[in-house]
């Protein structure tokens, strides 16, 4: 009696693990935005703003529970018929793997986005305090000198150099996206691991149906190329900035930032994007290769660096603010036009959308960073459309 032939399913390749991954991000997306409008009705438009990030991540624990956790595949992994083993030996994974992997893949970037910056606050305060140290030292030692008459000069401690450089380059050292980048790089060149949490938990991709030798699959290999180059154009720069510096190392120590001055070297823009606060320290931009974390609705810092990174001035303040009461502040703005339908109180800095709404500068801003349209007739508009009223 003879026996079926069999064969070995192969594995996935790059470009239809990446397709699948796109369908997968459309599909948590489409999730995303029935789970932010019932939140919205229920709870109210303020509310699901505050609270979008923990809205998105219940949407993707959602989408990932009802497929790969139960041991099913998800919607982008039937659309490119593969499926998920466990490494090298094309078994299906156990429960305990598939779990670990949606929660390191989903609450590891959150839990991030809510301990590093809380680590870089006490980790920052430590180099501050250890620099002062060394700078009263340094201080003492050349007023020593000076009275003994010596005229050589104090070279800076080795360790407060070191102090010093970790203080500045603070934000690149403790971002991951340069880990990130690694491992897309390596993506890219041996088309297994998209995501880091799936290398960390050895899953890859099989296909389930039979691959013709004649079926020739392109690779990626030319992104690795780049991202590789562009990472070490990165190190190059910074190791010229770092080893050789505008002011020697034989004057005084580098003082640390007052109580009165912003110590953060970086700041959030766009979508979340980590941008270097110091036109010099160009590595801090390598979180520019990945969307950073964004941090928690209740952090106060982002704002201020902000406006340091764009060099306006921050005001404490609406310049125009229709909740005090005075009916004289833009009187042309009548009855219940002078609240804001998404925070219910008085206009503060009163802006217009496209469609002729009109919102809380603040309100309607941080609403279009998130969806862009308009919260009530839906019109498309962006934060480049919103107009700030005067007068």
């Amino acid at each position: 009696m003879s026996s079926s032939p069999t064969y070995t399913y192969p594995f996935a390749t790059s470009p239809d693990i990446i397709r699948s991954h796109q369908k997968d991000a459309y599909f948590s997306g489409v999730l995303l935005e029935q789970l932010s409008t019932i939140l919205r009705k229920v709870k109210g438009a303020r509310y699901a703003h505050t609270y979008t990030s923990e809205t998105r991540i219940a949407s993707e624990l959602l989408y990932l529970g009802l497929t790969t956790l139960i041991g099913n595949r998800t919607l982008g992994e039937e659309y490119c018929d593969i499926v998920q083993v466990e490494g090298e030996h094309g078994r299906l994974p156990a429960l305990g793997r598939r779990a670990g992997y949606i929660l390191s893949c989903v609450l590891g970037p959150y839990g991030l986005a809510k301990i590093l910056p809380t680590f870089r606050k006490r980790i920052r305060a430590k180099l501050e305090a250890k620099l002062r140290r060394y700078s009263r030292q340094h201080a003492r030692a050349q007023q020593q000198a000076k009275e003994s008459g010596t005229t050589k000069p104090i070279s800076t401690p080795l360790s407060a150099r070191l102090h010093a450089y970790l203080l500045r380059n603070l934000d690149t050292i403790t971002s991951p996206a340069p880990l990130y980048a690694l491992s897309l790089a390596t993506f890219y060149f041996s088309g297994s691991y998209y995501h880091l949490s799936k290398r960390l938990w050895n899953l890859r991709y099989i296909f389930t149906r039979r691959v013709a030798d004649s079926d020739n699959r392109a690779g990626y290999e030319v992104l690795g190329v780049l991202l590789v180059l562009q990472m070490a154009v990165q190190a190059y720069l910074h190791l010229q900035s770092t080893l050789s510096p505008s002011v020697p190392n034989t004057g005084a120590l580098p003082t640390p930032a007052s109580s009165t001055t912003p110590t953060t070297t970086s700041a959030l823009v766009g979508g979340g994007v980590e941008v270097s606060l110091d036109p010099n320290a160009y590595t801090a931009n390598n979180a520019l290769l990945f969307d950073a974390p964004t941090l928690p609705p209740s952090s106060t810092s982002a704002p201020h660096d902000l406006h340091r990174w764009t060099h306006t001035p921050a005001t404490t303040t609406p310049a125009y603010d229709l909740a005090d009461g005075n009916d004289s502040t833009m009187a042309w703005i009548e009855g219940g036009n002078r609240k804001c339908t998404l925070c219910l109180d008085g206009l503060k800095d009163p802006s217009v959308t496209t469609c002729g709404h009109v919102f809380c500068w603040s309100c309607i801003s941080d609403w279009a960073r998130e969806k862009p349209e308009c919260p009530l007739c839906r019109q498309a508009c962006g934060v480049a459309h919103i107009l700030p009223l005067r007068g």
